[in-house]
């Protein structure tokens, strides 16, 4: 199996699913409906918030270890770059909702959030560029999706205009470009059994992380 080939496999067995499951789950149900709580809508505003800020903080890092290493540095530069604009884009949405500045600087991460923000963390701190990426196609994959999901749902039931949905909006075009960046990594990168192995764990464990990431946000907002 040639590494394309290996990657799509990836995609058709474990994060497609996985992307199946979480817009199946009670969360991006209810959202479709128009049935979700805004309490449920800002609880995600503020967990994502604090998540965006660790990962960034992440990337920060990750770029002076390795500013000797010149193509892991220029890909976390290009990372943090475009993700550096999320939290205040995120926190937009949520002041779109009724939070405030004092909402996003009490709120505390939620056990889910944190166990899912702290994997990231770890991919980027101690994986290898093949298995850091295949955790990085998880998410951008399954944010690409539940974009699509919010924008629609945002503008349809809750009224909210384009400047309030303007996360969703760019990430629904930008991570179409993170995960062809992730894939290429891991093509270029999984060249044995054991790496191989580690992109399909690291992949499946990020699944369960982001399946439980929404279920937590759910029930902590109820």
């Amino acid at each position: 199996m040639g590494n394309e080939a290996f990657v799509e496999s990836v995609l058709q067995e474990i994060i497609r699913p996985g992307v199946e499951r979480l817009m199946s789950s009670r969360y991006f149900s209810e959202l479709r409906e128009g049935k979700l709580s805004k309490k449920r809508l800002k609880g995600f505003a503020l967990q994502h918030y604090l998540s965006n800020h660790a990962i960034n903080k992440g990337l920060a890092f990750c770029m002076v270890k390795n500013a000797s290493n010149p193509p892991a540095y220029n890909q976390f530069v290009e990372l943090f770059v475009e993700e550096s604009s999320h939290p205040a884009l995120m926190k937009r949405f949520g002041e779109a909702l009724g939070l405030t500045d004092r909402d996003f600087e009490n709120e505390i991460m939620i056990f889910e959030c944190v166990a899912h923000t702290a994997a990231i963390i770890r991919g980027m701190f101690l994986g290898s560029a093949a298995e850091t990426r295949a955790g990085a196609l998880v998410n951008e994959t399954m944010v690409q999706r539940y974009s699509d999901e919010f924008d629609t749902a945002l503008a349809k039931h809750y009224g909210l205009d384009s400047r309030a949905r303007t996360f969703f909006t760019v990430h629904g075009k930008v991570d179409q470009e993170h995960t062809a960046m992730a894939a290429e990594t891991i093509a270029r990168n999984a060249n044995t059994d054991r790496e191989k192995e580690l992109v399909r764990v690291a992949a499946k464990n990020m699944v369960r992380f982001k399946l439980a990431k929404f279920d937590g946000i759910y029930d902590a907002y109820a």
